[in-house]
């Protein structure tokens, strides 16, 4: 018997190596309204968040609004990306077909852009239907809740899951859920520091090889 009966996935920076990509929008569509701010810094204070959380951090900080249509002209530029420079992560098809504990998907990421990604790189069918995003519930990460959600839909306890995440955010969601969590640092999008970033909000271990999580979950 394996020690884990569910291996619950983050989607972009785990499977998709997607966070350099919108890193670098967001980061581009910030300085466009006069809040300066480079993709490494995007990625260490909002990767793994809701799209909402972000902008209403944003708009807190700045002090006024954003413009209108702000969002959703960084998620056509991100799209448009995803269909020219999109590249699974180094293991992810080799590590989905090898593993024999369930598995899911829960992500931060829209419905649309999870199914994109997914279908983009050729993993869709590898994780088809458990995927889960953040619209089902009412907190995104760093809050539990779509942890918890994935685990009930699964019917697995949250001590006998183990979560694969990249973000600050994912790491304490998944702590905060109770279950065990493998922090990944192989992404483009992570900078010197990022896998003991993870380590302070409580991974578990840290790999930055997808080759690695196989033998840490089974």
């Amino acid at each position: 018997m394996t020690k884990f009966d569910l291996v619950i996935f983050d989607c972009d920076g785990v499977l998709l190596d997607s966070e350099i990509i919108a890193c670098r929008a967001d980061a581009e569509a910030f300085t466009g309204i006069g809040y300066e701010i480079s993709p490494e810094e995007v990625s260490m204070r909002f990767a793994g968040m809701p799209d909402e959380a972000v902008d209403a951090a944003l708009a807190a900080e700045i002090g006024k609004p954003l413009p209108a249509n702000f969002r959703a002209e960084i998620k056509s530029a991100v799209i448009e990306k995803y269909r020219t420079e999109l590249q699974p992560i180094c293991g992810a098809e080799t590590l989905l077909t090898s593993l024999k504990t369930a598995k899911c998907i829960a992500s931060s990421a829209s419905p649309a852009k999870l199914t994109l990604g997914l279908i983009e790189t050729e993993l869709y069918e590898l994780v088809y239907p458990n995927i889960f995003s953040t619209r089902l519930v009412e907190r995104g990460k760093p809050h539990p809740d779509i942890f918890l959600y994935a685990a009930e839909k699964m019917e697995a306890s949250p001590s006998h899951c183990i979560v694969i995440e990249d973000s600050v955010a994912g790491v304490t969601a998944a702590k905060s859920a109770g279950m065990t969590c493998i922090g990944f640092s192989g992404g483009s999008h992570c900078t010197n520091g990022h896998s003991q970033r993870l380590f302070d909000v409580g991974a578990d271990s840290v790999v930055d090889r997808l080759e690695a999580v196989l033998s840490l979950v089974e």
